[in-house]
Order: C-alpha cells, then structure tokens, then sequence
C-alpha cells in the first residue's frame, strides 16, 4: 500500500511518483488548492491537491484532521518562498494524484500538535491520540534505540541475555508484593518479581558467568516521583570481577549511550562516600547541578537557650543542619510559610530562617524570630561556617538525622528549582561504601536500601 514512509520523502525523488499511508496531521484549505501534513511513525509530509484532479480533489474537500489516507502522487519542490529548512521533508511536496481514505475520524478531543497543552487525565483517556503525537513517537523510538545500543554493548563484552520468569514465589525484597491467584492449585498464589535477584544468582552459581536482561519488575508501593509499581531496569550480573571492575563496565556502558544516542561526551564520574553525600546533601543520590549544601551546625548550638536546636544537638541521633541559600533574602513570607509546609511532608515540625540583611551589623544585620534564643558567639559562628553574606537567607533543620536529612535534602533540590540555580547540563555521580544495615526507629536493623517491614535483625 506504500512506497515510501512520510519522513523518507525528499529531493532525491523529484519526479518520482510515491505511495505513503497515514494521518492527516494538519489541513489547510487555499484558495482552491487544498495542503495536507500528512504523518506516520517517521515524520511528516506536505500533499498537495488541486482541482485538475477532480475527483482526489473532491474527496480531499471532506478530508478533516485525523483522517487515515493512502495517497500515490508525484513529488516535486516547493514553490520558492514557501520550503521549510527546519522539516526533514521541507523542501519538497507531494503532488496527489489519487486519495483513498482508510479511515475517516471524529473530531478529536484534542489537537495533536506541539502547541496544544492538554491534561493528562485526558491524554490517558484518549491514549491512542496521544501516542499519535510526534514527541510521544520520538520517545518510544529513543528507547527502543537505548536497549538496543545496551544490549549490543552487553553482548561485546560477553554478558548473555537470559529470560527470568514472571510468575515466582515471594521473596525478601524491599517492598510488598502483587500476587497472584493460582488456577491450580487453590488458595496458592505466584508472586510477580520486585527484581530478578535470585535467579540471576542462582546463573552465577551455575556458572554462566555475565549475565543481563532488560527486566520488567513489580512492587507494590505507593506512587513517588521516583517510584512507580511496574518499571524496567537494566540488570546485570558477573561473577570472578570486583567492585572496580564492574564500575568501570558500567560507567563505560553509560558514557556510551549519551554518546551514541544523545551526543553528549560526559567527564569522568566523581566518586564520593555514603556519608559524604549524607553530610552535604541529605540524600544518596544528590544532584550535583545545584551549587547548594547542607551544614552540620550542631555543636554550635548545644548551649542555646532554644530546646528545639539544643536537644537535637545534643543528642547522638540528632542532627541541626543550616542551608545557605544566596540571594535568599527576597523570598516573601509566604514563600517561606510555602516551604515550611513543603519539608513537613518529610516528618519536619517546622522551618527557622535567618535572613542576612547586614553582614557586617552582627545581629543587628539578622532578621528571624529565632536570634534571641542564640548567643553572638553561635550567631557570629553560623555565618561564617555557612558562608552567609549580606542578601542571603539560612534556613535550619533540628530533629533527628533522618528527618533533618530528608526534608533539607528535599528542599534543597526545591529551592534550587525555584530559584533557577540548576546548572545545564549533566554531573554523573558514584555514591560509594554505603552502609550495610540502618537502625529502625522502633529498634533493631534491617538491611540498607530496603523498607521498615523486613525482618529485623535483633
């Protein structure tokens, strides 16, 4: 039914009479001659029909958007003054010679070009449209050019893609399982897999050695913005090599895609510790374009009168930490009430702030409701150690190090966004030597990395 898909159509066809198939993207009537952007998967295409062509012409007329056409006509170049150089296909048109329409459309409930803004509740809704629109397309076709490029990587460096099952028994993962129901075997239930881990493991043992898999997993928790029940990860597993080993596959594997697929040549990754991380950003995986970090001012605050700093200060489980954010004084206090409900989601009871008007004032030069309660000595101590100058604002965190840590980290990356610090660009990071066991708060441990939940080990 086609020769040629939409997106292929250019000068080297002058002259040459083509077949496409595909969706009426846009339909401009001028004037008599009748323009349509006629798209499929690889791209979009301008048609022509004029009236000497009477009876594609007349049936070109009840043509609307989202129409499915096949067209056979003769390709040519654009009148002058009228060529696209920002469309592959911009320089050319099809002149169309005959029109069946495959499939005639509704109005849609939405335009599907770059321009329409649309809820997602309603591209959900209408699912099919949405996938019909070029940046949905381009995606799927990026990742389809991803796990192709992992798996050829995987495969030259001797890794074996091997197919786990889906339908398993429980194990001790991270989060709940969905189960289910066994036809069978009555009451029984099969577990769908948080990740393959014992089978890959159980490969090792079996001595295959390097193994892969681009692996759909299934946990059963509630949604976040980096969690979601069903999602697929590129797993891999060797034998016979160590940590610096499978560092150095990975890191190559990765500069290699955003090479290959995204024309970004990225540095060396930086290492720093679990700990460090911790210290200076709250969070294991922090996010290096936002020139913002936390600091540990606790022993500064152990003698203040204020029991909200001086307790957790002074208690081995607690932490008090300060975020200088530059230039911080022009936020509003309503901003600041914005951001003190935001860290309560993360357990925070509250948000003390300092602004810096005059540095050199000593407390004179500090605006919060918070001074009266420290000394000049800690005041004086805050500044210099966070580096606050005239114009910038500090906020606090005082409860115990896991809060203090969660909720500054978080507002870290918030006031960053906000305030347009996010650096361009891409800053890869290997966060190390993280710990092997947490404590809970109701007592006992349990593994890093997994939920409260998890059999404690007492």
């Amino acid at each position: 039914m086609r020769s040629h898909y939409c997106g292929q159509i250019n000068e080297t066809l002058i002259d040459q009479t083509v077949e496409v198939c595909g969706w009426v993207h846009n339909r401009r009537d001028h004037g008599g001659v009748i323009f349509f952007d006629l798209r499929d998967r690889d791209g979009i295409v301008q048609v022509v029909f004029d009236p000497d062509t009477v009876e594609a012409f007349s049936l070109a007329e009840r043509v609307r958007g989202e129409f499915v056409l096949q067209i056979k006509g003769r390709v040519r170049f654009r009148p002058e003054g009228t060529m696209n150089l920002e469309m592959p296909t911009g320089k050319i048109e099809i002149l169309g010679k005959e029109l069946t329409v495959l499939n005639a459309c509704e109005t849609p409930p939405f335009q599907l070009d770059e321009h329409q803004q649309v809820g997602e509740d309603v591209r959900l809704r209408y699912r099919y449209l949405d996938l019909r629109r070029p940046e949905m397309l381009e995606r799927f076709r990026f990742r389809s050019k991803l796990t192709s490029a992992v798996r050829r990587f995987l495969d030259e460096n001797g890794f074996i893609d091997v197919e786990t099952p889906i339908l398993t028994k429980a194990t001790p993962e991270g989060a709940r399982d969905y189960l289910v129901p066994s036809r069978t075997q009555p009451g029984s239930f099969f577990a769908l897999p948080q990740s393959p881990q014992l089978f890959k493991q159980l490969l090792m043992v079996s001595g295959f050695d390097r193994y892969y898999q681009i692996a759909k997993c299934f946990r059963d928790e509630d949604l976040r913005a980096d969690r979601q029940p069903e999602f697929t990860q590129i797993d891999i597993e060797a034998s016979f090599v160590n940590e610096e080993e499978i560092m150095e596959l990975t890191e190559t594997m990765i500069k290699k895609l955003f090479s290959e697929l995204m024309d970004v040549e990225l540095p060396e990754f930086p290492r720093m510790t679990f700990a460090d991380a911790m210290l200076r950003f709250g969070s294991d995986k922090p996010d290096l374009r936002i020139p913002l970090e936390l600091t540990d001012v606790g022993d500064l605050l152990r003698d203040a009168s204020f029991k909200i700093f001086s307790a957790p200060a002074n208690d081995p489980k607690g932490r008090v930490a300060a975020l200088k954010v530059p230039d911080g004084n022009k936020l509003s206090r309503k901003v600041i009430d914005g951001y003190t409900q935001y860290v309560s989601i993360y357990g925070a009871k509250g948000l003390a702030y300092i602004k810096v008007n005059d540095h050199t004032a000593g407390r004179d030069g500090l605006q919060s409701p918070i001074v009266k309660n420290i000394s000049d000595e800690a005041l004086q101590a805050i500044l210099d150690r966070t580096g606050a100058v005239s114009g910038d604002l500090i906020f606090f965190g005082a409860d115990k190090t896991k809060i203090v840590n969660e909720a500054l980290g978080a507002l870290r990356v918030k006031v960053g966004q906000d305030m347009g610090l996010v650096k361009a660009g891409w800053a890869p990071l290997w966060v190390v030597e993280f710990p092997m066991f947490e404590e809970l708060d109701g007592g006992g441990w349990h593994r890093a990395g997994c939920h409260a939940g998890l059999r404690k080990l007492l």
